[in-house]
This record gives C-alpha cells, structure tokens and sequence, in this order.
C-alpha cells in the first residue's frame, strides 16, 4: 500500500516545489503532485515541510550511531575512517531502523602518524594501516578498493593544532602516487587536512575533496582560487572546528529538540569541547566557507562524529547536522543554500544518485519538520516523521 504525505510544503533538495503531494510506495517516491491515490495512507503534513533525508558526508560511526542518526533525520552516513566489510554494509542497507553508510574503511597515513596519536594502532579487530613509499601506497589502495572501500581517505596531519606537533607525514610523493592510484581503480579520494599548509598539499597531490576546513589562519585569495580551480569539494564540519577552538556546543545541546533525543552520555559529549587550538579564530573559518562557496566550491554538511561518546567534546551523531545547519546559516548561507549542503550538493559528490532529493524514481528518505526549515534553519530539528526507504521510523 502506498503512502499519500499531502498538505506539505515540499524542498526538493534545490528549491521549494509548488506541489503539496508526495506519493511513496515501496522503497521509493512515485509521485510529487497530484491527487493522492484512493487506497494511500494518507498523512496529513500541514504546517510542515518534507525534506529529503540528510546526509552526514564526515563521520565515524557504529550501528548504534546509525541508528541515533536516523531519529534526528539523518538517512545516510558517510564513514570516513573505520572498518565497515561489504556483509556488513549490506546489513545495515536492509535495516530501515539505522541510516544507510558508505565507507572509506581504513585511510592512509605514515608509520606514527595521525591518528594513532589519539589512540591504541589497534580497534577492535582491524590494525591501522601505514604506508612510507609510494608502492606501498599504491598496494594499500589497491587493498581497499578490492575489499569493497566506496572511496579513499587520506591523512595529512602535521599536529600541531592537535597538541601533537611533529607528526610523521607520507611524502607528497606518496601521497601522490595514493591518489593517482585510487583514480586509476575509479575511486575519489577524501583528505584530512586541518592546516592551510596541509591544504595546499592536498591540492598539490590532486585530491577530489577536503574533509575538514583549516583553523590555523585565515584564508588567502590563493588558496580559495587553487581548491576552486581544482574542482574540489569541502565538508568543513564547522561544529568540530568551533569544538577544536574551545567553542561549546552546550547552548544547541540543551535544545529539548536535541536533549530529549541523547542518552546521557551523548548528551555530555555534545556539551562538551575539544580546545585542542584554542588561539585559532572561528570568525576566520566562518569567513573562509563564505568564501569558498563564493568561489563556486561545493560545501557538503558533516560533523566529524565519532562512533562513541568520549572526551573529545562538541558532537554526536545526528544532532551535530543540524548544528552544522546552524552554524552554515550563521557563517552567511542561506538556509536553502545549508539544505543543498545537506543534500543535492552531498549526493552529488558522493555519487549516491538515487537520493539527496524528492522527485519520482528517488528513493524515499524523508524527513517531515513542523514549520519552514528554508527561511528558518533551526526548524529542521522539529521533526514530526522520518522515513528510510519508505519505512515510516517508529516514534
């Protein structure tokens, strides 16, 4: 039986449709407008607005992060450093209680370096990799994309915005022949890069897009143009960074859109800071992402979430995209332009063609808020109903 959502103001993903219908039936959208069919369950979506279902395009994440994912509308994670094999994968795709994932499984970085700093080389039963010579690199990746990686993630990470200066790095020629290598095997390749230096060695090796933003200085007329000009996409996770630089997340954490949704334990860590660079200057990366999309660079929202709560503070799963939402707006997007970031704009990028948007043949995540998310961002946390795949999400 299909469901009818009527009465709704609807954003497609680019802009707000003059239809009030959305038709799922199955697994996907069958129509947008038009009389809903006669035998459709009809759920009347007055004073609301439908969303396609968001998408977090940094985090690392667990079944039990998907699954907190899914209840703040949150339909697909994008793993950007953790072990996920393709029966696992494949469990989680069937499993319309937790957002859908992809993966990068395990990165490349040197022998010591980031982020074997914050932890043991060891995490549950996969090692960290190391790679010190461009065949090395290019063996690794090989590795990756036979054991099923969606895309390549790469570290550069010199530290010392970590408290961890003087970090071992890959060589640029490394690093280089990692990328050439992924591209080869038709894999894109995704880098940390948390300095402008390590940016601008990101941009040197040919990488496709950055997974954070720099927070050491602020952005130089050069460096805007060179990721432009490369056809680079940025996820800046501006929520880890404002964390990075001291900035609690503790005012949106108390939110009782927010709070009601995490268990203790989430709900401190979100709270909480990281302040591992406090001298950085947040208005700085607020005003470098203005400027990156000023240049036509495609921002993406994600968060950096890890796949446990813990000491490193201003996250969790799921909540931490609309504060990302948030702080896009804030910075100077407009709501509709931090929707896309959530999105189209992630879809697109990621290649994940058959969802990002409302429109027929799409698959059916949706997300029903009350009120209008396109002229007021904080309304994508008053969420009435989430569906994955057409499944309607038990309240």
């Amino acid at each position: 039986m299909s469901t009818a959502i009527t009465n709704v103001r609807v954003f497609d993903g680019e802009q707000v449709l003059p239809h009030h219908t959305v038709v799922v039936d199955g697994h996907d959208i069958t129509a947008v407008g038009g009389p809903p069919p006669e035998d459709a369950t009809v759920v009347d979506g007055r004073g609301g607005t439908l969303l396609p279902g968001l998408i977090d395009a940094h985090v690392h994440t667990s079944v039990e992060c998907l699954r907190l994912a899914l209840t703040f509308g949150v339909t697909t994670e994008l793993e950007m450093m953790g072990y996920w094999t393709v029966e696992q994968r494949a469990q989680v795709a069937a499993d319309d209680g937790v957002a859908d994932v992809r993966s990068a499984l395990l990165g490349l970085t040197a022998p010591g370096g980031h982020p074997t700093q914050l932890a043991d080389e060891s995490h549950g039963e996969w090692v960290l990799p190391t790679v010190s010579t461009p065949r090395e690199a290019k063996e690794l990746v090989a590795q990756r994309v036979a054991e099923g990686a969606d895309y390549i993630k790469v570290m550069i990470e010199e530290g010392s915005v970590l408290k961890s200066p003087g970090l071992p790095q890959m060589s640029a020629e490394t690093l280089a022949a990692g990328v050439e290598e992924a591209h080869r095997l038709g894999k894109q390749v995704v880098a940390h890069t948390l300095t402008l230096e390590a940016t601008q060695q990101a941009v040197d090796a040919g990488v496709d897009g950055l997974a954070h933003l720099f927070v050491d200085r602020p952005h130089t007329p050069e460096i805007i143009a060179a990721i432009a000009d490369a056809g680079m996409f940025v996820t800046p996770c501006l929520m880890i960074n404002a964390s990075l630089l001291g900035h609690s997340a503790a005012a949106f954490a108390a939110d009782e859109r927010v709070r009601n949704k995490l268990s203790p334990e989430w709900f401190t860590t979100l709270s909480g800071t990281f302040n591992a660079y406090p001298e950085g200057d947040f208005a700085d990366v607020l005003a470098t992402v203005v400027a990156l999309r000023d240049a036509g660079v495609d921002v993406l929202v994600g968060t950096d979430a890890h796949e446990h709560s813990g000491p490193i503070g201003g996250h969790a799963h799921g909540a931490s995209v609309h504060h990302e939402l948030q702080l896009l707006v804030r910075a100077g997007f407009t709501p509709i332009e931090a929707l896309r970031a959530a999105t189209t704009v992630s879809a697109r990028r990621f290649g994940l063609t058959d969802r990002g948007t409302i429109a027929p043949g799409a698959r059916a995540d949706l997300v029903l808020v009350d009120g209008d998310p396109t002229t007021d961002i904080s309304a994508t946390l008053s969420i009435r109903d989430v569906w994955r795949r057409g499944a309607r999400l038990a309240a």
